[in-house]
């Protein structure tokens, strides 16, 4: 038995359905994180492995996993947004009415939009800065950084698509539960 309250409903407040499904962007985006962490794994075993029986290392596991997290974290957001992986506050979700549930998810993707809109411009703006200064980074790759932080800018535009996915479905969800 769950210790969560019922929602208005009789939902448990933690088995509500994901706002939105996975369209062709968050699927891409999925895609591209899985290619990241088995990249990462892939670095990191080969280097272990050269390390420990080869006595040799490539000296750039460190740097390659680093830029892989960076893929991961950043362009996993748009998933995790239509699939209502964030964390919400389900102590007040659940004493909501259906509607009230789909207005304060609206209400949150607003404003999560304008943040994420503001982190969008300024990772372009450090990736135009990044290119034109032409950085590369202190390492034996010497990366030119304008591309890991491209996955930066990448990541923050396709949860701004996300988010106004998840709000449309939060809008027709608030509709649908006539008061």
């Amino acid at each position: 038995m769950s210790s969560l309250p019922d929602a208005a409903d009789g939902m448990p407040a933690a088995h509500l359905e994901p706002p939105a499904g996975e369209g062709p962007v968050e699927f891409a985006c999925k895609m591209l994180s899985e290619a990241a962490l088995t990249i990462m794994l892939v670095v990191i075993g080969a280097d272990i492995f050269t390390r420990y029986l080869l006595n040799f290392s490539f000296e750039i596991a460190d740097e390659l996993g680093g830029y892989m997290l960076v893929v991961m974290t950043f362009v996993s957001l748009s998933v995790c947004q239509v699939n209502g992986a964030f964390h919400q506050v389900e102590l007040i979700q659940a004493r909501l009415t259906p509607r009230g549930r789909a207005l304060s998810a609206a209400i949150f993707d607003v404003l999560s939009f304008g943040l994420a809109a503001i982190l969008l411009w300024h990772f372009i703006r450090l990736e135009l800065s990044s290119y034109r200064f032409g950085e590369r980074a202190p390492t034996l790759l010497e990366t030119p950084l304008w591309i890991p932080r491209l996955a930066m800018a990448i990541g923050a535009a396709a949860l701004c698509f996300s988010i106004v996915r998840t709000f449309l479905a939060h809008v027709r969800r608030f509709r649908s539960y006539r008061a």
